[in-house]
């Protein structure tokens, strides 16, 4: 990301407080979603440019409860990360610390089991395939992992699904959940939370037995890049959210 992307985005991006506010709401919005899953799955925030040092939840803390002092500040080149008393979820820390190393771009991860994108990340092929708005509007961002073998909690987990995401900002991870990138939090809760959307779209349009009405390829990607003159929505929508939320 350039010096000049960087003053363009919000002040929640670039202050280390404001990030952890962001990223300590994000999880009990989703919580709140119904798309938190006992006391699992992640979210993470870079608080370097080169993603090299970043926050993550604690091991095994309810997502309702997270509060932003909460939140781990680990560095993803520290091997020792897993022997510490305050040590990272081992699939965690596999998956999200690689990806910021490896992803440095990535300033924002989040990754849950949300009902219909679990569902389509079950399907033989779940390809987002676009039929309306919000299925178009990941044309073209959508990647995929389809070679599930359990819980990630080992480094080559990780280095797969780097490389399955490439230069996406969705990854469909086969038989297992959706994982979202982003530059902001409230940027990559709005694409989970459009995901989420699309993919209940798709299951329940396949659920009919119809064929579907797909879009062509040019309409597809009209609408795609339509969507980025409405990115203000992100923040409004998050600042939203965030603003129900409970007292903790």
């Amino acid at each position: 990301m350039s010096a000049a992307s960087l003053h363009s985005l919000p002040e929640t991006a670039t202050d280390p407080a404001a990030l952890r506010q962001d990223l300590a709401a994000a999880f009990r919005i989703c919580h709140q979603m119904g798309w938190s899953e006992s006391v699992g799955n992640h979210f993470s925030a870079a608080v370097s440019e080169d993603g090299a040092r970043l926050l993550l939840n604690p091991r095994w803390q309810h997502f309702a409860t997270i509060r932003p002092e909460d939140l781990l500040l680990l560095d993803s080149g520290d091997e020792t990360v897993l022997d510490g008393p305050d040590a990272p979820d081992a699939s965690a820390w596999c998956v999200h610390g690689t990806l910021h190393r490896r992803k440095p771009e990535a300033k924002v991860i989040l990754h849950c089991h949300s009902p219909y994108a679990t569902a389509l990340s079950c399907l033989a092929d779940p390809t987002v395939v676009p039929i309306d708005n919000n299925t178009a509007r990941f044309y073209g961002r959508t990647a995929y992992d389809l070679d599930f073998g359990g819980i990630a909690d080992a480094e080559e987990e990780g280095e797969r699904l780097a490389d399955s995401l490439g230069d996406k900002s969705v990854l469909v991870m086969g038989n297992h959940g959706i994982t979202v990138v982003g530059e902001t939090v409230a940027d990559a809760y709005e694409d989970l939370y459009f995901f989420e959307k699309a993919a209940q779209t798709l299951i329940l349009a396949r659920s009919s037995g119809e064929k579907l009405s797909v879009l062509s390829d040019a309409v597809a990607q009209n609408t795609a890049d339509g969507w980025r003159a409405y990115r203000g929505m992100a923040a409004r929508h998050f600042d939203f959210l965030k603003a129900q939320l409970p007292a903790l």
